[in-house]
């Protein structure tokens, strides 16, 4: 089985945003950044 997602990324690291996306649409559109992934942010 094999699977495929894309990422895509705006701005600088602390203050950008992205996106990620799955071919299974599991995540579909998913909005991360910094906050939301190192930090307490919500997402």
């Amino acid at each position: 089985m094999k699977r495929t997602a894309t990422a895509h990324w705006e701005g600088d690291l602390r203050e950008g945003k992205g996106s990620l996306s799955s071919q299974s649409t599991t995540l579909n559109n998913t909005q991360y950044s910094f906050k939301t992934r190192f930090e307490e942010g919500v997402g």
